[in-house]
């Protein structure tokens, strides 16, 4: 049997954990996607999948093979799409990731415009503040915020924001304005989870690192609670730049401390470097630099 066909099917079988629901996905019978199967583990001469009447599941080594299938599959897809399309037309499927509020502020519009642009696409996207795999998770593009580590990934920087220090004016007129980092002990602090430990706040005094001890008030993983019990006047809140760009510049909160702030964090988009690079993913990250100003750094 075709021995790419029969990762096809194998990886069909371990994602829906069973024949006959792969078998209905990939239209075949499910004998021949058992056959497929079966084939596949005796040309390898090892068993990939513990079958019994009720359940499919991956054996040890079935789970770190499918890892490997996954990325080949996915590369033959990138390389028929190549061949079969002019390089400069995108088609298909484009899926993205992106951070939980940048997302649905931001990406989430883009987006829709993609669609509208290119009508024959269809699209996915993912809202999660945790780093995702790209290959594994079958990623077209994701949407990072801060330092990239992996150097396995490419990366187009799309924009940047600030790591700011917010307050509603009302709060502010009550106590006293802080001047600079140690002033926090003055005052109550509302911790977003996702900027760094409970108990400390990074600042910078010119070249010189600063990590201020803070007793927080209020503590959350949302941006968007800490930054609501800002402008309700519930204290001091740390959050990036453009999670509260609107806010501030209607008044509604009031950036302090910023000749402290550490240096702005870039905004990229990343793709595998184990794919080729379509059009469909170099079509949106072109709209994003054409039609977004994602530098949140003067507001």
């Amino acid at each position: 049997m075709d021995r790419l066909e029969s990762m096809r099917v194998f990886a069909a079988v371990a994602e829906l954990r069973g024949f006959a629901s792969a078998a209905r996905r990939l239209g075949i019978s499910p004998s021949a996607a058992t056959r497929f199967v079966a084939d596949l583990e005796e040309q390898l001469g090892t068993r990939l999948l513990q079958r019994t009447t009720r359940s499919v599941a991956l054996t040890d080594v079935g789970a770190r093979y499918l890892e490997r299938v996954k990325r080949i599959l996915g590369d033959v897809q990138e390389a028929d799409a190549a061949a079969q399309a002019e390089r400069t037309v995108p088609f298909g499927h484009l899926s993205v990731a992106a951070p939980n509020v940048f997302g649905r502020m931001h990406v989430a519009s883009l987006m829709c415009d993609f669609l509208s642009t290119y009508p024959s696409l269809t699209g996915e996207l993912t809202l999660s503040d945790g780093v995702a795999n790209l290959v594994d998770d079958g990623l077209d593009v994701a949407v990072r915020i801060g330092h990239l580590e992996d150097s396995s990934q490419v990366a187009r920087r799309v924009g940047e924001t600030r790591r700011v220090v917010v307050a509603s004016p009302s709060y502010l007129k009550r106590t006293k304005t802080p001047k600079v980092p140690k002033d926090l002990s003055q005052h109550k602090v509302i911790h977003f989870t996702a900027l760094g430990p409970p108990n400390e706040w990074r600042f910078v005094d010119g070249s010189t690192d600063l990590h201020v001890p803070v007793v927080a008030k209020y503590v959350t993983n949302s941006a968007d609670a800490a930054i609501g019990h800002a402008e309700r006047n519930g204290g001091l809140a740390m959050v990036l730049g453009y999670q509260v760009a609107d806010a501030v510049r209607e008044g509604r909160l009031r950036i302090v401390l910023s000749a402290f702030e550490p240096p702005v964090l870039p905004i990229h988009m990343v793709y595998p470097t184990s794919r080729l690079l379509s059009a469909k993913v170099r079509a949106f990250v072109e709209l994003a630099l054409s039609s977004r100003d994602w530098r949140f750094v003067n507001f």
